[in-house]
């Protein structure tokens, strides 16, 4: 937990459960999200009996998986990892922006935390380069880190 953080913020992920949707297109680049997502919730004290992964087909699933686990009342947030490529079509920009959108309504309807690890890039070397695993530019990690937080913030907030 970096001295750079305000003092209000807390990283610990000891007791919290947090769920994971992972995306299965674009799988070894997800993979990779997963893995250091997965590893910085170790690190911040949680435990394997607290994570619960889920993989979908791909971007467009994430946002359902993600819903049914907030609703569980099984999670304390969600983490939602994929990969959107460019292509040769304006399909990467309609998909991005509904999983966005999509995942934003989770979070704001369920008021679990939903952290956004949907990587949306114009190639798929910007796909690796920003899952490249135990980078500091892992966006995995970023959005394990953002999910403890927001997790950590609703608990103080709720008491």
């Amino acid at each position: 937990m970096g001295s750079n953080l305000p003092r209000d913020v807390d990283l610990s992920a000891r007791g919290l459960r947090i769920g994971v949707v992972a995306a299965r297109f674009n799988e070894e680049i997800v993979n990779d999200l997963l893995a250091d997502a997965l590893d910085c919730l170790v690190e911040l004290g949680a435990t394997k009996p607290g994570l619960r992964v889920v993989r979908v087909p791909g971007a467009f699933e994430i946002p359902l998986a993600a819903r049914w686990l907030a609703e569980s009342d099984t999670v304390d947030a969600v983490v939602a990892l994929g990969v959107i490529v460019k292509g040769e079509t304006s399909h990467h920009d309609i998909l991005g922006h509904e999983v966005v959108n999509a995942l934003s309504r989770v979070a704001g309807e369920t008021r679990v935390p939903v952290s956004l690890g949907v990587l949306t890039t114009e190639t798929l070397e910007q796909a690796r380069a920003r899952s490249e695993r135990g980078s500091a530019g892992n966006r995995g990690r970023h959005a394990a880190r953002a999910a403890v937080e927001m997790a950590q913030l609703a608990r103080r907030l709720r008491r």
